[in-house]
């Protein structure tokens, strides 16, 4: 085998766009003949996909998947982005989504150990999604992605604006672990509706508890509140009861423990928790939540597409 120096995998990289342990693998099935390995990239897709890799993928879907193993539970969710929503309603790029959520499921990891995962086939999540790229002509991007496991209890999952026909896709997913020694079933329950709870309620929750908000947000809060309260001309005594009243007004609305539970406002979803456990006479802890909504923080270019269409018609 003919050696695979940097100065040749920089070549090929600069040549098709595509990743660098991409070109090094093509490379190395073939013997280190540039153009052959040019050739390989296309074929898989990855040289394709790498050229659309600028083009900015907003839509897409969320997936969700759970697996049981004894007392204890995992779920994973993934967002996988397509640039158009017509690609996101694809069948094919929605059975992706699921074998990639599945994959993460077993993947303790971040989206680049799950991007080498294998999934169904074989294949690698990574080099499913450039398959796909190569054969709908979108960019695609496995944006994020989490993981929640307990030994005892429960992860459940909810998914909000589902896909056509599906329960484990949509807009937004959430998952929920719950540990415990109680029923599984219930313990299942209790976690998929406080994670319907996190997927619906305005805001949504920003952390588990108060501890766990991130002390730059309660900080800014506290600055908008105390500029607020100033406001009002009242002494500085009253003004600073009056901050120290709004920021744990803000904290019931954004820390889903204190959270009015939207199938009961008259008890908060803590209080929820604690009514479960008497019921199962066991303690019930929430240990964690994740909350991926499509497309949060991306970009959007704002492309005028009747006239990228005349452009391409020639049409004035």
């Amino acid at each position: 085998m003919a050696d695979i120096t940097a100065s040749m995998v920089k070549d090929l990289r600069e040549t098709t766009g595509a990743g660098m342990m991409d070109c090094k693998r093509a490379l190395e099935e073939t013997n280190g003949d540039i153009p052959a390995a040019v050739d390989l990239l296309r074929v898989k897709g990855l040289a394709k996909a790498a050229k659309k890799a600028d083009r900015v993928a907003s839509e897409g879907v969320v997936a969700v998947a759970t697996a049981r193993t004894g007392a204890g539970a995992t779920a994973a969710a993934i967002e996988l982005n397509s640039e158009t929503d017509f690609v996101a309603r694809n069948e094919t790029f929605q059975a992706a989504a699921r074998q990639i959520a599945q994959a993460a499921v077993g993947v303790d990891g971040d989206v680049e150990a799950i991007r080498q995962a294998k999934v169904e086939g074989g294949q690698t999540a990574a080099e499913l999604i450039a398959g796909l790229v190569a054969t709908i002509g979108e960019n695609m991007t496995l944006r994020r992605a989490a993981r929640l496991s307990v030994s005892q209890g429960a992860v459940g999952v909810y998914v909000h604006n589902k896909a056509p026909g599906a329960t484990d896709l949509g807009r937004i997913g959430v998952i929920v672990a719950v540990e415990g020694a109680g029923d599984a079933a219930v313990l299942e329950e209790l976690a998929r509706n406080i994670a319907l709870h996190a997927a619906g309620h305005n805001p949504p929750p920003l952390s588990l508890s108060a501890d766990e908000l991130d002390p730059a947000t309660v900080q800014k809060e506290r600055e908008i509140q105390t500029a607020t309260a100033a406001e009002s001309g009242k002494p500085a005594n009253v003004v600073e009861k009056m901050v120290e009243g709004r920021i744990r007004k803000w904290m019931e609305e954004v820390v889903l423990l204190k959270q009015a539970y939207v199938k009961n406002p008259d008890q908060t979803v803590e209080q929820l928790v604690a009514e479960t456990a008497k019921a199962v006479g066991s303690p019930i802890k929430v240990v964690g939540f994740t909350r991926l909504e499509l497309g949060e923080g991306v970009e959007k270019k704002a492309d005028d597409f009747a006239a990228e269409v005349a452009a391409m018609t020639g049409a004035s």
